[in-house]
């Protein structure tokens, strides 16, 4: 507890503890050279050079390399007044440390080898002996290890960093992953609502419509046209129960048995517009061969877009649906000859009109496809896909 809390002042009081350190430096130093016969020669100008030495240690982190070059002038200086040793080649391997942790290895290191190459002469001048003096030779091992340590120490937090910058970059990104499925996963879900929907409403609209204008005049009539809209509230009904199953279903949960629209289940999708009042002509042409599950949702919900919209906005009752199976694609042609949109209805850029459009426009775009609606030359409206067949796979 103490000890986190002392790592932790230290980290956002910096000068605060290097000045702490430079005047138990300072006092250690005079203690030791008092106190010991071989620093007998303390002087008051040693002294005052030995603080100015000190002193920068309280600066060592905002300039490491100016205090490196100060602490080795002051440690000069006291060898040279003293002619002895001084102890304080000590505050200069400090400075060395910090500049080794602050600065490419280069620099740092030609900048303590500097330092060391100073302080040996001057030692080998004041007290006139020779290399081979171990306490003229001393600061070699002291600025040495000092840089050596600092430079391991930079390496180490250039490490750390990295990995946390990584680490960061990572988290980042599967951020970015997840936010991306999130809107995608909305936008799948909001277009099979869409095509689940507008489809049996427009139906159930068409019969309730019937059974409104039967209902005194042609009563067995109308009541067909009730039984249409029963079938229709129920088909509905399921498929949403079925979507809100798989949205609220758990990952241990089983998944549901409801078989996912497909072109095998096309005829059923006409027949369900033909008994709303619709005429389809149903052209297939080439061999069927398996598509892929995405491939064949996609196709089996433009075509039900495609005749859902006939139904709601045509002024005719007759569409014309041609599925072309080629080796490499699927070809969707969806035409009603008395078709009639505006050019924002097209273009899916009318929020008044709804989303059909755009939404098969995805779809296609999902499994690698493309679509094309638009008025046609002679009249009427198209809607033409082209599918890849293993699209999506």
């Amino acid at each position: 507890m103490v000890w986190t809390a002392g790592s932790r002042f230290a980290r956002t009081h910096p000068v605060a503890i290097d000045v702490v350190l430079a005047i138990t430096v300072y006092a250690l130093t005079l203690v030791i050279a008092m106190r010991a016969g071989r620093y007998a020669n303390v002087t008051p100008s040693s002294a005052i050079a030995g603080f100015g030495v000190c002193a920068a240690i309280a600066l060592r982190t905002r300039w490491p390399m100016a205090v490196l070059g100060v602490s080795t002038a002051g440690a000069i200086v006291t060898i040279v007044v003293t002619h002895a040793r001084s102890p304080y080649p000590v505050v200069v391997a400090l400075a060395a440390y910090t500049a080794a942790t602050r600065f490419d290895r280069a620099p740092a290191w030609t900048a303590s080898i500097s330092s060391t190459v100073l302080l040996v002469l001057a030692g080998i001048v004041s007290s006139g002996d020779y290399l081979g003096n171990v306490v003229i030779i001393q600061p070699i091992a002291w600025i040495g290890m000092a840089t050596a340590a600092g430079d391991a120490v930079r390496i180490r937090r250039a490490y750390v960093a990295e990995v946390e910058e990584r680490a960061r970059r990572a988290e980042q990104t599967r951020d970015e992953v997840a936010a991306r499925r999130v809107a995608e996963e909305r936008l799948r879900i909001a277009r099979e609502l869409h095509d689940l929907v507008a489809h049996r409403i427009a139906v159930i609209n068409v019969h309730a419509g019937v059974a409104g204008h039967l209902v005194r005049t042609q009563p067995e009539d109308a009541a067909e046209a009730i039984e249409h809209v029963r079938a229709a509230s129920r088909s509905v009904l399921g498929e949403l129960s079925t979507l809100l199953g798989v949205l609220r279903s758990s990952e241990d949960s089983p998944a549901p048995t409801e078989p996912t629209p497909r072109l095998a289940q096309l005829d059923e999708l006409v027949g369900s517009f033909t008994a709303a009042g619709l005429t389809i002509e149903l052209v297939t042409a080439g061999h069927a061969d398996p598509l892929t599950d995405a491939v064949d949702l996609a196709a089996y919900r433009i075509i039900q877009e495609s005749l859902t919209n006939v139904r709601r906005h045509s002024r005719g009752t007759h569409a014309t649906i041609r599925l072309t199976h080629r080796p490499d694609a699927v070809l969707i042609d969806v035409h009603s000859p008395d078709g009639e949109r505006s050019p924002a209805d097209v273009l899916g850029t009318n929020t008044s009109a709804g989303h059909g459009i755009v939404g098969m426009r995805e779809r296609a775009a999902s499994v690698g496809g493309t679509l094309r609606a638009s008025p046609c030359p002679d009249g009427g409206f198209l809607v033409s896909a082209v599918l890849p067949r293993r699209g999506g796979g």
